[in-house]
């Protein structure tokens, strides 16, 4: 069940942060660049109200949005 919170692209970022990659290689593997990568997670970041990524990282496991 996904209830929208991220875009396709916030959560294919997340899900690879959760798999350990870095900005550098989750732009390398998605194409764009680490600012483009760093925006992502500021914008998903700012939408949770969270203080950080891990925390960011936390509640989206909590709700669902993405899976370990």
């Amino acid at each position: 069940m996904r209830n929208g919170i991220l875009t396709k692209r916030e959560q294919e970022i997340f899900e690879l942060l959760v798999k350990n990659q870095d900005t550098k290689e989750i732009a390398n593997k998605l194409n764009i660049s680490e600012k483009t990568v760093r925006n992502h997670i500021s914008n998903t970041i700012q939408k949770l109200g969270s203080k950080g990524r891990s925390q960011a990282l936390v509640e989206l496991i909590k709700i669902g949005e993405i899976k370990i």
